[in-house]
Order: C-alpha cells, then sequence, then structure tokens
C-alpha cells in the first residue's frame, strides 16, 4: 500500500521559507518521478515541481527561482525548500507518485504567506 506523508507547512511571513517533507512507503522510491502540486482555496490542483528518479527536475513558472525541489532516496524522502514566499503561494501543499495502480497523494501541508 502506497502512502505519502507530507510535513513541514505553517504560517509563515511573505519573504520568508519553508521547506516542506513527504516521506514515501509502499514504493520502490528511488525509481519514481516525484511531485509536488498545491491547491488553493477556489482553485484547481496545479504541478509545482518534478523530479525524476535521475533527478531531472522541472519548476512551475510561477515558482522557479524560488523553490528547490531534491531527494532522499536512502530515506525515501522528497524535499521542497520554499524561498522568498509571496501570499499568492498559500495552499495545501500535496506529494504526489503514479504506480501502475493509478495517482498516490498524501494528506497535504498547510502553507500560509501572510503579508
Amino acid at each position: 500500500q502506497v502512502q505519502l506523508v507530507e510535513s513541514g507547512g505553517g504560517l509563515v511571513q511573505a519573504g520568508g521559507s519553508l521547506r516542506l517533507s513527504c516521506v514515501a512507503s509502499g514504493i520502490i522510491f528511488s525509481i519514481k518521478t516525484m511531485y509536488w502540486y498545491r491547491q488553493a482555496p477556489g482553485k484547481q490542483r496545479e504541478l509545482v515541481a518534478t523530479i525524476t528518479s535521475g533527478g531531472d527536475i522541472n519548476y512551475a513558472d510561477s515558482v522557479k527561482g524560488r523553490c528547490t525541489i531534491s531527494r532522499d532516496n536512502a530515506k525515501n524522502t522528497v524535499l521542497l525548500q520554499m524561498n522568498s514566499l509571496k501570499p499568492e503561494d498559500t495552499a495545501v501543499y500535496y506529494c504526489n507518485t503514479r504506480t501502475i495502480k493509478g495517482n498516490h497523494w498524501g494528506q497535504g501541508t498547510q502553507v500560509t504567506v501572510s503579508s
């Protein structure tokens, strides 16, 4: 059974930083592409960052230059370091991966950025 558990969200002032963590189980983590998504109130869920098993990385234009995704295969963990946070970054952030059984999501972690 695939489980993804996010942590690290919180309330931060604009310009601040947060580091989100997602611990995965039930998968061979090292071979999986991992994703961070976010969903703001009243908006669709959007892809924030991707990291492949080989370390290829992509970011949404909205976070490029402010966020860094990384992975620690020894700890089955994917991280999202977010700097220079803006109020528009306020959202629930979700970890995601995909298997032959479909999409797998964590419970999400709330990030709130005050102006």
